[in-house]
């Protein structure tokens, strides 16, 4: 199911689409409009204002919309999910199609489940290596090193600013200035 085509899915997808209450006229219009003004563009200007016409019921603009998409390709059933994502996007969401690819690829991980997965290691990870970098910095700024060892240190703390970045850099570079002293 994976190796499903836009143009499947839109075929899939239609009737979860078009019925009522799904999209509201500003997000076909915003669609619509997306479809027709960005690029690529997908609808011609003529094309944009046939499904526009507010005489006609949403409904049938937006089957009508789908139907002229599956007609047209499948760059431009893509383009259709591309700004169905992006102005509708709690709908994109739960469309029959991303089900069934959610389910069938176990490998994808859940958005909610994804943030809890990524702090997998807990606040005592966190302690342990902040108490080992404090105690590191301690150590260095207030015990004399060899003199052997000062011309290594300086090598690294002086390449450490473009390593780290701009925010830590100026206090590197300034205990560089002052050099290896005892406070």
């Amino acid at each position: 199911m994976s190796d499903q085509t836009y143009c499947d899915r839109l075929v899939q997808d239609t009737p979860f689409l078009t019925s009522n209450g799904r999209l509201s006229e500003q997000q076909v219009d915003k669609i619509i409009l997306q479809l027709n003004r960005f690029y690529p563009q997908i609808l011609t200007n003529k094309e944009a204002e046939k499904f526009r016409n507010p005489k006609t019921s949403l409904r049938v603009r937006l089957s009508d919309l789908l139907t002229h998409l599956q007609r047209k390709g499948e760059r431009d059933c893509q383009e259709f999910y591309r700004a169905l994502y992006i102005n509708a996007q709690p709908l994109y969401g739960s469309l029959p199609s991303r089900k069934a690819m959610k389910t069938s690829d176990s490998t994808e991980l859940d958005p909610d489940k994804e943030k809890y997965n990524l702090n997998d290691r807990g606040p005592m990870f966190f302690l342990a290596c902040f108490s080992v970098a404090a105690g590191l910095a301690f150590l260095i700024y207030y015990c004399s090193p060899d003199p052997r060892v000062l011309r290594g240190a300086r090598r690294v703390i002086g390449f450490s600013p473009i390593i780290i970045g701009k925010h830590l850099s100026h206090y590197l570079l300034a205990y560089l200035e002052k050099g290896f002293k005892e406070p």
